[in-house]
């Protein structure tokens, strides 16, 4: 097990207008769980490449349990890489590609014998050592692709979209498996997707990266209930939360008949957040904001209504806005309903910045 620490760490390719990742910075504790979540293209992919000694740096360095290891070679790192497209050989076994590494860096035949039997409990691959790639579901690839990663007794897991090519309920089964995994070997783990769920449910803390630049980081609920910005705050989060620009009005905003204090000192308007699931219907007087509703998604389990509403938002139009309502009773496209948000969890931030309030 080992720290991890990017200092300023920077990538620059060449014809870009832009580093791709820029100045990171990123402190990542013995045996922790570190997500890195972001659009495409907004470089989580080039900063793991960097700490794994794939990719070159114009600036900064990365360390390893306080060891400088940016000039090191990738194969000296003691890091152990599971790829999106699992990388195995075809016309190996399970078994041999499991202790392939381990047999050429010398290790003796017994001893990698042993580390993949290990590695093959954990992983629930013993009834497949001796079949070939071809014979194993998507899933099962990629449990072997672990599995070689895990032989190798690394001090540090990277892993890049490693379940992006798999089903829904198969991602879900493998992401269960990751978890139990990770936590059973405490091995400091540095996992990229650009799958929010992904990022809530396995990181003990997650990195939200925009345009090479870190956002933020912060255990997955902090996240959640307290986005430092507006990209963060409509980045996680699905449906993603609405936001409505208000004017201040004596340090209070209003918003239907609710009168919310702000948390801090603001400019004449503020961007009022509020997800979807922190509206609470009015009931049927109008003391709440009306909102008509164009259309509603059911899901089984829960419900949310799609609708515009006043105050008009900048360009004089109605806002739109997502409401979680009760599945049992949806209301019906066309009506008006009237909700109030819960005044204990709605987020403001600068219209010009972005920046949260408070």
């Amino acid at each position: 097990m080992a720290t991890v620490t990017f200092e300023n760490a920077t990538r620059r390719y060449p014809g870009m207008a832009a580093p791709a990742v820029d100045g990171l910075t990123l402190d990542i504790a013995d045996g922790e769980f570190l997500v890195l979540v972001g659009p495409t293209g907004c470089g989580k992919s080039t900063a793991l490449r960097m700490l794994a000694g794939l990719e070159d740096m114009d600036a900064g360095r990365v360390l390893i349990d306080g060891r400088d290891v940016t000039a090191v070679p990738a194969n000296d790192r003691d890091v152990a890489m599971v790829f999106q497209n699992y990388a195995l050989y075809p016309h190996m076994t399970v078994a041999d590609n499991m202790g392939f590494a381990l047999k050429i860096a010398g290790v003796p035949d017994d001893e990698v014998a042993e580390r993949v039997r290990e590695a093959a409990r954990l992983l629930e691959l013993e009834e497949f050592l001796d079949r070939k790639p071809k014979a194993l579901s998507g899933g099962q690839r990629q449990r072997v692709a672990m599995g070689r990663a895990v032989v190798r007794h690394p001090r540090v897991f990277l892993m890049d979209e490693p379940l992006s090519n798999l089903d829904a309920a198969l991602r879900a089964q493998t992401r269960a498996q990751i978890t139990s995994l990770t936590r059973r070997l405490g091995v400091t783990t540095v996992y990229v997707t650009h799958d929010q769920v992904e990022a809530m449910t396995l990181g003990d803390r997650v990195a939200v990266l925009r345009n090479g630049v870190l956002q933020q980081v912060a255990p997955p609920r902090e996240l959640y209930s307290r986005p430092a910005n507006l990209f963060v705050a409509g980045f996680i989060g699905s449906p993603p939360m609405n936001l409505l620009e208000l004017p201040v009005d004596g340090g209070t905003v209003r918003l239907g008949g609710a009168v919310l204090e702000l948390p801090a000192a603001a400019p004449a308007s503020v961007l009022l957040g509020v997800r979807p699931e922190d509206f609470e219907s009015a009931g049927e007087t109008s003391a709440g904001l009306a909102v008509k509703v164009e259309s509603v998604e059911e899901s089984g389990a829960g419900a949310f209504l799609h609708g515009k509403a006043a105050p008009a938002g900048p360009d004089g139009q109605p806002v739109r806005l997502i409401a979680r309502v009760d599945a049992r009773r949806p209301p019906e496209s066309g009506t008006t309903v009237h909700l109030l948000p819960r005044a204990d969890r709605v987020h403001f931030f600068d219209p010009a910045t972005g920046i949260r309030l408070g």
